[in-house]
């Protein structure tokens, strides 16, 4: 004869049928992400990024403010669309290369000054995408 023990025992272990096979907790990741932006003085003369740009623009930035070892600063274009370009860099280094992109002064040609903004960074790419239309939001 089954006791009131013995039955809500057999229920609950019905109703869990879902196991967990493995658990990981990602404290530190090795990367981090960038969101740039290319500004220009003269709207009308502005020109889509493209990766080569963006390296260029990088390495000076992160040569200027760090010298011959900013050079040494690995960085991985993800996506450069128009105006915006996304960067992977190793997390250790995110602090340096905002700081050196935000020193930077730019860069002038045929009259008209391009520099590189940061829209975000983070230890997560999934917290940079969709940014693009966050100021729009704010600003209307």
């Amino acid at each position: 004869m089954a006791t009131n023990a013995d039955t809500s025992i057999a229920n609950a272990l019905k109703v869990n049928k879902s196991h967990e096979l493995a658990k990981c907790t990602i404290k530190a990741p090795s990367y981090s992400y960038a969101h740039l932006e290319l500004l220009n003085t003269e709207a009308s003369k502005t020109g889509d990024l493209d990766a080569l740009q963006v390296k260029s623009y990088c390495t000076a930035a992160l040569k200027q403010f760090l010298g011959i070892t900013g050079t040494a600063i690995p960085l991985d274009i993800l996506k450069v669309e128009r105006q915006s370009c996304w960067l992977r860099l190793p997390r250790d280094d995110l602090g340096a290369f905002a700081a050196a992109i935000t020193a930077w002064q730019g860069t002038t040609q045929d009259d008209v000054h391009s520099t590189l903004r940061i829209i975000g960074c983070s230890d997560w790419l999934g917290a940079l995408v969709g940014q693009q239309n966050e100021e729009k939001l704010w600003a209307g």
